[in-house]
């Protein structure tokens, strides 16, 4: 079975989900989820039971949850059924309408994240902090998150100065990041994070060493040229983003001749975790 269709188990039980490549979005199987969380023992149970609760939800006017997406996926008979889905936002909202005693552990999660966004927000060394110990306990080697922390600044002086050109957050911060990656790296952003087989994870937590500095450099570099450019459009912001990724090329060309070796590889955090769990045991 392919990773678009592919069943996660919950406790033994199988939740169905979806994987939209153009949305980069997970979708999960509502009726699947609310067998898990109230224990029914059937399909229509759970179905009858999604039903009343969406017909409440809709009458609390809470929209977020009850306009899901419709998709056909495997059902029990073998043939492909249109049912109701929810993307992890979604799910999330759900989880908490839910009075179920297996719902309690997210809902308090919820609210600890909750928590510790305020808390982030009133000092924002708590942030980096957090994210230390959060890369830490994913595996990754102190002198990866030392750079990736370092990355993280740069982004922040850069979408600071875009702000400060007039670019809108969203889309246009999107298009101009992928003028930026693609012009040092040869890849568009979707392209890299296929090439390195992710999906919804973030391609800069899978980079390498060396193409963290790189990226930094590109970033660094177009936010100096902005500076000194003053680009006045959204035209001329992508003419600078083009020309800072293209500082970080000349880095990236001169030492791959240098070298020998391809700077941009397939190399994920799996496989970036491993080499560090092995140079630890050596």
């Amino acid at each position: 079975m392919d990773k678009e269709t592919a069943i996660k188990l919950f406790e033994q039980k199988q939740i169905r989900t979806h994987w939209d490549e153009y949305q980069e979005k997970w979708y999960f199987s509502v009726v699947d989820v609310i067998s898990i969380l109230t224990d029914q023992l059937d399909y229509q149970g759970a179905r009858n039971y999604w039903k009343v609760l969406k017909n409440r939800l809709s009458k609390e006017v809470n929209e977020t949850v009850t306009i899901c997406n419709r998709l056909k996926m495997l059902a029990a008979d073998g043939k492909m059924r249109v049912t109701d889905v929810a993307d992890t936002e979604q799910l999330l909202r759900l989880i908490q309408s839910v009075p179920s005693k297996k719902a309690e552990p997210f809902k308090q999660w919820l609210a600890r994240v909750g928590r510790e966004r305020i808390d982030e927000i009133e000092d924002p060394e708590l942030g980096f902090d957090r994210l230390m110990e959060t890369y830490l306990m994913k595996g990754y080697s102190k002198e990866w998150i030392n750079q990736r922390l370092k990355s993280i600044e740069i982004r922040k002086e850069l979408t600071d100065e875009w702000e400060e050109r007039g670019v809108k957050k969203g889309l246009e911060y999107a298009i101009l990041t992928d003028e930026i990656t693609k012009a040092w790296s040869d890849f568009t952003t979707k392209q890299y994070k296929v090439f390195k087989d992710l999906k919804k994870e973030n391609l800069r937590d899978n980079m390498t060493n060396l193409e963290l500095v790189l990226n930094m450099l590109a970033e660094a570099s177009t936010t100096e040229i902005s500076k000194d450019k003053e680009p006045k459009s959204f035209h001329e912001n992508k003419i600078v983003a083009q020309k800072g990724g293209k500082v970080a090329k000349a880095a990236r060309v001169q030492l791959e001749n240098t070298t020998g070796k391809k700077v941009v590889t397939n190399r994920n955090a799996k496989s970036l975790k491993s080499a560090n769990n092995k140079e630890l045991e050596e």
